[in-house]
Formats: structure tokens, sequence, C-alpha cells
């Protein structure tokens, strides 16, 4: 963080920063890759019987143990990966990535159950369309994002706060409202965090080992920006079964 910030500065003063292109092209295939393993675990789990009844209770329709640990263990994972960024290695944090992707495919998988596929599909290719043109704004535009990210981190902040009081509430119109604010959410940090990426590039390039550890965490930065739009469109564009 310290790091970006000082790369926004620079670009502030008006000093020019390289691009570094390589160092964007690794966090966008890193990112790719856990989408990709996401989606194929997603599917695997979904059209198994076996494979996601093993995460649930199907007579009471509760979760079991496995379903409540695939769940939360993604949260845990991030906060491993963020918190032991400095004594991990490049090699680990790219284990604990694919093994965050996996278990995100287990945890979507329930999507496919509750969802038509082809508008699942739709919703795919709508999120594939708004990530890819904000992530080119983001890339492209010469103006400093950096106060209009930290908007969407304090919206982001009022979104979990509205999606806990709405676990009491239950309204389905809250949830719509929450939905709706999600989307601006994270299409606005699409294009933020594309735009810290390319900062950070610039100067940390491509050889070192932190630069490694910084191309998997910018995977998962953007990751988590595709999969939360997916999410909050696919309940606008999302047929229940």
């Amino acid at each position: 963080m310290n790091y970006s910030n000082n790369q926004i500065n620079y670009a502030q003063r008006g000093e020019t920063i390289p691009v570094a292109k390589t160092f964007l092209s690794g966090v966008f295939m890193w990112m790719t890759l856990a989408l990709s393993i996401t989606a194929l675990i997603s599917w695997m789990f979904a059209s198994n019987t076996a494979l996601i009844g093993s995460m649930y209770n199907a007579e009471t329709g509760s979760m079991n143990m496995l379903g409540w640990i695939v769940m939360l263990a993604p949260f845990g994972l991030v906060l491993l990966m963020s918190m032991g960024f400095q004594r991990l290695s490049a090699s680990s944090l790219v284990l604990i990535f694919i093994l965050y992707s996996a278990l995100m495919g287990m945890s979507l998988s329930f999507i496919f159950l509750m969802y038509t596929l082809p508008s699942i599909a739709t919703t795919f290719l709508i999120t594939s369309a708004m990530f890819g043109f904000m992530a080119i704004l983001g890339y492209t535009t010469k103006t400093d994002l950096t106060k209009f990210g930290n908007i969407m981190m304090m919206g982001l902040v009022g979104i979990i706060i509205a999606s806990v009081v709405n676990m009491f509430m239950q309204s389905a119109m809250m949830d719509y409202i929450i939905s709706f604010i999600g989307v601006l959410v994270f299409t606005g940090l699409t294009a933020y965090d594309v735009q810290k990426l390319k900062r950070i590039g610039a100067g940390v390039g491509t050889d070192s080992e932190v630069a490694r550890k910084m191309t998997i965490m910018g995977a998962l930065t953007l990751y988590l920006d595709f999969i939360n739009l997916f999410l909050f469109l696919l309940r606008f564009f999302g047929n229940r079964k």
C-alpha cells in the first residue's frame, strides 16, 4: 500500500513512470487461471449429486461441517495471503491462491442449483464486458483515481454493514438496493485497481521475488472484483429455477 501511494505521488508531480506491461500480463494471466479453476470446480460439483451433497444435508437443507469449511475457508486464505505477504514466498502464494480459487468453485457450485444455466452464461458475458471495459479505462485514463477508489472502498464497507443488517431483516427491497450499489462499487473498483496495479508494476518490474508476489496479490484483487461483480449482477439477470 505504501509503495502504491508513492507511485501515485510520482504521477501527481508529473514524473514519468514506465509501464510494465509484462507485470499486468502476469496479473491477468493468474486471474484468468484462477477464474477457470473456479468455473471448472463449480461445474464439477454442481453436475455431481454426490459431490455437492457432501457439503449439505439433503433432508434438512442445511450445510454440514464440510459446507461451512468451504464457505468460510476462503476468508481465512485471503487473510493469510495479505498478512503473510512478507513471510510467504511467491510459490507459497501461488499454491494458496490456487487452493482459494478451488474452494470458491466449490462454494459457488450452489448457484447452478439456484439459477438456470443460460442466465448464468448471460450474466458471465455481461460481467466480462463490463470488467473488460473498466479495466481498459483504468489502464488508459490519465485521471488519478485515488480519491475515487477511496469512495468505492467506503461504499464497500457500507455494503458489508448493510448485508449483515439485512441478514436479520430479510428485506427483498434492501437486497436489490445492496446489489445495485454493489454493481456500482465493484465496477468502479475494477478501474481503480487496474490503475493502481499499473503504477505498482511500473516500479517493481517483473524479475524480483517481490514482483512475483505482487503479481499474485494483484491477480487476487482483480479476481475478487470480477467474482463480486458477477454475483451482484446475477441477482438482476439470473433466472431462478
